[in-house]
């Protein structure tokens, strides 16, 4: 079993896939992404975790924390019906990664729900950094309030009687007189990994406080819930966009090349598919005379296919209604197409499998509810600004330009950028090598570069600088 290295960080997301309240519950997509991605993506997005893994023993919640860039341990029958504690889930985990080894080194374990969709990596951040040093031994996620609880009990002289539970009731203070209490919100817990396995428990030694926004409490128990947070999603996944984008812009090789802003996310695929009607088009049509239609598209969406297919990136067409129209266009624009679909998303699964294209590397553009499955199948669902609400709640982005106005010349430039930004940071990591080489083949052995020395180099620098004296 591999050991980790000292003080490394390591996030564990217990996610099975016997969800009874809400079937399919965890890879239930909200802003586009399923609810373990979201988890993972958080967890990613922090720099100080080192390691993100999802424990499952379902096999669609692993493929979609694989896509997201976790890790994956099975998760045993025994300990994932529903009366097993999430606690078992962890520590199971743990000792599948080793940390529970004699002789292991210190860690920091975090611990996320992957039912709390809106977890700020910035909120980890600050959580791990309080354990780190050593302040706390455990710290969870909670959001301050001001309520006053009440609960009922059984009163034998008068039946229901509701008691103040955290306040008087005959003294009311106001609110800024009163001290914040704070409401766990399950989202996560950063703890000691020693102290974990030794309690057995996720509460143990000095226990502390993250408090995180109230927006970011959600958790999803229910459809109610499940509504509740695609409706919110649009406005908090913008607050998370930049560390989110950063995030992924690094683990794909584009990070110092690529800045991020919630207009134009790190859109890394290997297909663009798109509708046609609304998509292409601006949802309209003229009928002549004679009942010939015709439609009005965008100069500029066929140069950004253009550009698409000179990179090598495949692009689909998918229309329900059959109609020479969009045949016409993509012979044109030199596309596949396929039409008069009842089933986008079975059309879409056929077209990737026969071209060897995974799903989640495949970005969508939709615009109505025939979209639908296709957009939940995807890594990248996108939808244009005046979609319907059933498609803009899938989307991940809605883009800025509107069908037949420019929506996939958008969408084609978000994708080149992407894959012009890996390009620029392999470049320049292959110019770095070469020069590195350069420099070694004419330096003696053992002589210093004082750009790039040696690690040993380096501790001798340290060393010299402390005044400290090490043997030769």
């Amino acid at each position: 079993m591999s050991r980790e290295r000292a003080g490394s960080t390591v996030a564990i997301i217990p996610a099975r896939g016997g969800s009874q309240g809400l079937p399919g519950k965890n890879v239930a997509r909200i802003g586009g992404v399923p609810l373990v991605a979201r988890a993972a993506h958080a967890a990613l997005a922090a720099e100080r975790i080192d390691r993100v893994v999802v424990t499952t023993d379902d096999e669609e919640i692993a493929d979609a924390a694989l896509a997201a860039g976790a890790e994956v341990v099975a998760r045993p029958a025994e300990l994932a019906g529903p009366a097993a504690s999430s606690e078992s889930a962890v520590r199971h985990a743990l000792e599948a990664l080793g940390f529970d080894a004699p002789g292991a080194p210190d860690a920091i374990t975090v611990f996320l729900q992957a039912t709390s969709p809106f977890i700020d990596p910035a909120d980890l951040e600050a959580a791990v950094e309080r354990v780190a040093i050593g302040e706390r031994d455990i710290v969870f996620a909670a959001t301050p309030t001001h309520g006053f609880l009440w609960r009922e009990r059984a009163d034998d002289a008068d039946g229901a009687s509701a008691i103040g539970v955290n306040h008087d009731p005959s003294h009311r203070p106001r609110r800024q007189d009163r001290e914040p209490e704070y409401l766990e919100t399950g989202a996560f817990y950063v703890f000691r990994t020693a102290g974990f396995l030794q309690a057995q428990h996720r509460f143990f030694g000095r226990i502390g406080i993250q408090a995180v926004h109230p927006d970011h409490a959600i958790e999803i128990d229910d459809s109610a819930d499940l509504a509740r947070a695609r409706a919110l999603a649009p406005r908090i996944d913008r607050r998370l966009a930049a560390a989110i984008g950063s995030a992924q812009a690094r683990r794909a090789g584009a990070g110092s090349a690529w800045i991020a802003d919630p207009r134009h996310p790190f859109i890394d695929v290997d297909a663009v598919v798109t509708d046609f009607d609304g998509v292409h088009t601006d949802d309209t049509a003229t009928v002549d005379e004679l009942g010939r239609e015709s439609v009005r598209v965008s100069r500029a969406d066929g140069a950004g296919v253009a550009r698409l297919r000179d990179a090598g990136i495949p692009v689909l067409i998918l229309s329900a209604e059959a109609n020479p129209v969009v045949s016409r266009r993509a012979e044109k624009l030199g596309v596949d197409c396929v039409q008069g679909l009842s089933d986008k998303g079975s059309a879409l699964r056929e077209w990737a499998a026969a071209r060897g294209i995974r799903l989640d590397r495949i970005a969508y553009l939709g615009n109505d509810r025939g979209d639908i499955p296709a957009l939940d199948l995807v890594g990248w669902p996108l939808a244009v600004p005046d979609a319907a609400p059933d498609a803009l709640e899938r989307a991940r982005h809605v883009l800025q330009r509107h069908g037949g106005h420019g929506a996939v010349r958008e969408l084609a430039d978000l994708v080149l950028a992407a894959r012009a930004a890996k390009r620029r940071v392999a470049a320049s990591d292959d110019a770095d090598a070469d020069d590195t080489d350069a420099r070694a083949a004419t330096r003696e052995p053992g002589e210093l570069d004082p750009a790039h020395p040696t690690r040993l180099q380096r501790e001798a620098i340290a060393a010299a600088a402390s005044g400290t004296v090490t043997a030769p």
